[in-house]
């Protein structure tokens, strides 16, 4: 009797299973990837960076790349030297005229003037001359004076060779000099440092006596005074210890203020 209830627990046993297989989907054994090992001169490619490779193939787990960038200022070199001076430009056009400014402070009153002479003359007279000859060395050269005829009130400067204007007004002025044999004779009459007349004479073989004349409106301060110069040929003018061949003359004619 209990041989009978073991066999029929074993049968329900079995039914209950196939009844199950049945109804139950059948799942596929889990195969395992292959991964490639090595050969003998190669070195082992661990689990973990197989595992690596499938995952960065895979999108879900893609890594995002890296983009480097440089820091120029770093490799930036030293400061190099400074080049040639480029041509001027082109002027560009002139500007509108801009706003007139503002009125500046008004200065401090100055300090009176010496009190003038009631008698004072207002009159102005030299002539001086040369009793040493001349030749230029130089390109320009200062033409000085060693006697004195007239100087009325010493505007006339024997050490530097200069009128000095202390009236304002119109003057006369008048050179005469001597030439020398076979040299050329180029002088300037200044006024200041410009030259207003020449005095020339080209080289002859028989010296004379050549002259040059002029007035002029000088102001207070200006000054009228005599130059050699020098060019190609050599340039004299002639004159003895015993006479005088070179003259400079000039006196006042009209004073600005009477």
């Amino acid at each position: 009797k209990m041989s009978a209830v073991f066999l029929l627990l074993l049968v329900s046993t079995a039914n209950v299973g196939a009844v199950l297989e049945k109804g139950l989907p059948r799942r596929e054994p889990r195969r395992l990837s292959c991964v490639r090992c090595c050969g003998p001169s190669e070195q082992p490619v661990s689990i973990i960076s197989s595992r690596y490779t499938r995952m960065s193939s895979d999108p879900a787990y893609s890594v995002p790349k890296v983009q480097p960038t440089i820091d120029i200022t770093i490799l930036k070199g030293e400061k190099g030297e400074m080049g040639e001076k480029g041509y001027p430009g082109a002027v560009g056009k002139e500007g509108e005229r801009g706003l007139r400014g503002l009125n500046g402070r008004k200065g401090q009153k100055g300090q009176p003037g010496p009190q003038g002479h009631s008698c004072k003359q207002l009159y102005a007279a030299f002539s001086v001359g040369r009793r040493k000859p001349l030749h230029s060395s130089d390109y320009f050269q200062h033409v000085t004076f060693d006697t004195e005829f007239v100087n009325l009130y010493k505007h006339f400067n024997m050490f530097s060779g200069k009128f000095f204007c202390y009236v304002a007004g119109v003057y006369y002025f008048s050179l005469n000099v001597h030439t020398w044999n076979f040299k050329e004779t180029y002088l300037h009459l200044m006024k200041n440092e410009k030259e207003v007349a020449i005095l020339y004479a080209q080289p002859s073989d028989r010296s004379i006596m050549q002259s040059q004349s002029l007035m002029l409106d000088l102001q207070e301060g200006e000054e009228v005074w005599v130059r050699m110069f020098k060019r190609e040929r050599e340039n004299a003018i002639y004159s003895e210890e015993s006479d005088v061949y070179i003259i400079f003359n000039g006196h006042l004619i009209k004073p600005a203020v009477e």
